[in-house]
């Protein structure tokens, strides 16, 4: 079962009347998150391998970029699907992202990424590795901002609770160990945070858009291998994107496939923060506008030339023309909707 896609009007930066959509409306709509995803994932590059680790599962395309989602704590062994994955397109997998099934949905959520992590990533601070902090790195790096405040983390992090005595730090997990709370705390403990720390796997489970909801009046955070770098984060109350940066993808998709977790952040990733303010989220977005622009100018002339030399049937590459086109036009639509926010 998958989620039924919105209407071509729900797809929309604006509302049927030119109106400009707030936060408040992509709150209203918790499937927009997911068609935006597809509509910057979609494209017809295949797909040469998929790692599902214990920890990690890892998608690579055939121009050499890898994208990572975190793989389901739930043992299996009755996958139908198994060696059939390689050769099939981004956008193909990619769609899984809407299925029910966590497996599915992680390998939708990888291809994705795999997706995105082919253009250059937006401006940030990337925070060197210490091989024993992992995930902690996030952490450390706002330590200053935390103190005193009320902080709630979504997902256990390994070594987290050296931050108790530190902060006033709350877990919430699935499953909850010690003093994590379980799920439906969230509820009550997020709407008074005053920082919120929210995994990416969130994405994955389908939970990210309640949890964005119930964290609109605090700082908020998405962070984990699994944070897509997608620019429109901001319009669900994101401030802040802790993401990662490929820096050896042989070596990644070899420790996922051993069952590695932490040990990615040694050698194979490192994070990124990027802090989403109106004036670097319009600076993203004019990146990205401007290079699939160029690549829908070059699509254009070359189909140009393929009817020009005489050919009947459809351009070879009309779909991702077509994909190029689509996702120029709700960037557009974005970028304005920022800069009249700004003006």
């Amino acid at each position: 079962m998958r989620l039924t896609p919105l209407l071509n009007d729900d797809l929309l930066p604006f509302g049927a009347h030119g109106a400009p959509y707030t936060r408040q409306t992509y709150m209203s709509h918790p499937k927009r998150i997911y068609e935006l995803l597809l509509d910057y994932a979609a494209g017809d590059t295949k797909t040469t391998a998929v790692n599902i680790g214990l920890v990690w599962t890892s998608c690579t395309s055939e121009a050499q970029h890898t994208g990572l989602a975190m793989s389901p704590q739930l043992p299996t062994r009755t996958l139908s699907w198994p060696g059939s994955l390689a050769g099939k397109t981004l956008g193909e997998l990619a769609g899984w992202i809407t299925d029910w099934e966590p497996y599915k949905a992680t390998v939708g959520m990888a291809a994705i990424n795999c997706s995105l992590n082919q253009h250059e990533l937006p401006s940030g601070i990337t925070l060197l590795p210490v091989p024993e902090l992992g995930n902690l790195a996030v952490f450390e790096h706002f330590l200053p901002l935390l103190q005193g405040k009320k902080v709630v983390v979504v997902g256990r992090y390994p070594g987290i609770e050296r931050y108790a005595g530190a902060i006033n730090l709350s877990i919430i997990e699935r499953q909850p160990q010690n003093t994590d709370y379980p799920d439906p705390a969230c509820e009550f403990l997020i709407p008074d945070a005053d920082w919120v720390f929210l995994t990416a796997s969130s994405i994955t489970n389908k939970t990210f858009p309640r949890l964005a909801a119930l964290a609109q009046q605090a700082k908020t955070v998405l962070m984990g291998p699994t944070v897509p770098w997608l620019p429109e984060l901001h319009t669900f109350g994101i401030d802040y994107l802790a993401g990662v940066e490929v820096v050896d993808a042989g070596k990644l998709c070899q420790t996922v496939s051993e069952g590695g977790g932490v040990r990615i952040f040694e050698d194979s990733v490192r994070y990124r923060i990027v802090e989403l303010t109106p004036d670097n989220s319009m600076n993203w977005l004019k990146k990205r506008i401007a290079d699939d622009y160029d690549n829908k100018q070059r699509l254009t002339s070359a189909m140009e030339h393929w009817y020009g030399a005489g050919n009947k049937t459809r351009f070879p590459e009309f779909n991702r023309l077509n994909h190029i086109t689509t996702r120029l036009s709700r960037m557009d639509l974005s970028y304005k909707r920022l800069w009249d926010s700004q003006h």
